[in-house]
């Protein structure tokens, strides 16, 4: 196994001295301290994968720009926009789920449940994130389409951009900057208008009438989308974003990575050369070393040399070796996705079976489950208004002149709907007790109203009457909604003398 493994694993690249380099103590000159970008020219390509990542651009664009002007009916008072972060209102809006700043636990909830689905993506293809879903990869690939349109593949920009700057070559270079920047100015509006009403927000900007931070935010997001996607792209990847060095402390050898088949690929040569190896009964790969992988790597690497911090596995090196080895009547999947200790077990003359039921996926699953559902649940359950209480705490108790004893007690009652409601409040658990609100005549109803979204605060007095109360008798007050009959409960303790 381990000489099979040795002849036929890549050579290692050694990055070769620079003329006049002289190292310094700790330093064994092969690598520079800095390396200047080298500019990238992605080839196009067609091919399972790609169609793939067409689809989730369409899908996932087509959401995130058109989203904003969904509408969704939630009543009188209540704004129509089915998506909607209303910082004044403090709501946030998704259709039919309505999220009020008490429950921020929710958010808390999504961190964690996005967390684990990232984990699980990675245990089971490695950066299947990075390169499909990643919103620098979506919008990266937009931005390469269009300067392809505009300036030709990877050919015709090489050439143009070791020419002279000709009219041509400024024309095309203006076309492509400025649908660029539309693009950039439009990710950026489209961004501002989930915390407006959209219809609404888009007239004030083309009028001039919107507030000045809906316009900074718009000419920040479109720098960063202009800087990022058209002129950054894969230094974001490699040096800006931590994922690449955190998801490879999370794998492990049963995830599915893009790999070159090296036992399958090795030794390359031209076609011409490997066949003469085969009728001599040699070894010989079905790798020509016709570069296709590298010319279409987003992130300009060489997926022949083994796992790299470089590449987000976007796949479209699959597409184009498969093109290559169906031209020249070879297998296809010379690079594909697999598995490191499938790799040795074909060493070995075996081949094993994906594992995707294993330790590390059956439980970011179960923590997803177990996270979701009781969102769920809290969310199916809960009301729409709550009560709390608090108990004075000096005096925990007053005598009255007829000998009964009075507690004091501050009622805080949420209604979280836009409009007003009213309350009917009763108390459970003390025997022979009165219940006063301030503010109403004794012996009413106990009717509380509270307005539309809002807060308010009652002075409730409960007297006992019996004279032997406990020195501290639980209690709990009920707060029923008169039109729907709902019912909230907040419970608190009656404290009497010892003794008494």
């Amino acid at each position: 196994m381990d000489t099979a493994y040795a002849e036929r694993k890549p050579k290692e690249v050694v990055t070769p001295k620079k003329e006049g380099f002289d190292p310094g103590p700790h330093d064994d000159g092969n690598v520079p301290l800095y390396a200047a970008r080298k500019k990238v020219y992605p080839q196009s390509v067609t091919g399972t994968f790609r169609r793939i990542k067409w689809t989730v651009l369409i899908v996932t664009l087509g959401i995130y720009y058109l989203l904003p002007f969904v509408r969704w009916n939630r009543g009188p008072n209540a704004p129509d926009q089915a998506v909607l972060i209303d910082f004044p209102g403090r709501r946030f809006y998704f259709f039919f789920i309505e999220i009020w700043p008490q429950e921020v636990y929710f958010f808390t909830g999504l961190l964690i449940v996005a967390a684990m689905a990232l984990f699980l993506m990675n245990a089971v293809a490695g950066r299947l994130w990075c390169g499909y879903l990643c919103p620098q990869t979506v919008w990266t690939d937009l931005f390469l389409a269009i300067e392809r349109l505009v300036e030709g593949d990877r050919r015709a920009r090489m050439i143009a951009d070791a020419g002279p700057w000709t009219f041509e070559r400024v024309a095309r270079a203006a076309v492509k900057h400025f649908l660029w920047l539309m693009v950039a100015w439009w990710t950026g509006g489209a961004w501002v208008l989930y915390f407006a009403d959209a219809p609404t927000l888009v007239w004030d900007l083309a009028t001039g009438y919107a507030p000045f931070i809906a316009y900074l935010w718009i000419g920040i997001l479109t720098c960063t989308t202009y800087l990022l996607a058209g002129h950054m792209r894969e230094q974001v990847c490699t040096y800006m974003c931590p994922w690449p060095r955190i998801q490879a402390a999370l794998t492990d050898e049963h995830a599915l990575n893009v790999t070159y088949r090296y036992d399958r690929g090795e030794p390359r040569g031209s076609i011409k050369k490997s066949e003469q190896l085969r009728q001599q009964g040699l070894p010989a790969g079905d790798c020509v070393d016709c570069m296709q992988c590298v010319n279409v790597c987003p992130t300009g690497i060489d997926i022949r040399n083994g796992a790299q911090l470089e590449c987000i596995q976007c796949g479209l090196c699959i597409d184009a070796c498969d093109s290559v080895m169906t031209r020249i009547g070879r297998p296809t999947r010379l690079i594909g996705y697999d598995s490191d200790i499938n790799i040795e077990q074909r060493l070995l003359g075996e081949e094993r079976r994906f594992q995707l039921i294993r330790p590390r996926t059956v439980l970011y699953a179960s923590i997803i489950a177990v996270v979701g559902s009781l969102m769920l649940y809290v969310l199916l359950t809960r009301h729409d208004f709550s009560v709390a209480v608090i108990h004075d705490r000096n005096p925990v108790f007053v005598r009255l002149t007829d000998g009964a004893i009075r507690n004091g007690y501050t009622l805080r009652v949420l209604n979280k709907r836009l409009e007003p409601r009213r309350f009917a409040l009763s108390l459970d658990g003390l025997a022979g007790s009165v219940v006063e609100v301030a503010g109403l005549p004794l012996g009413s109803s106990n009717i509380l109203e509270v307005g539309p979204d809002q807060t308010r605060e009652f002075r409730v007095l409960v007297s006992e009457y019996t004279f032997s109360p406990a020195p501290s008798t639980a209690i709990t007050f009920h707060l029923t909604d008169i039109e729907s009959e709902e019912r909230a409960s907040a419970s608190d303790n009656f404290r009497a003398p010892q003794g008494d």
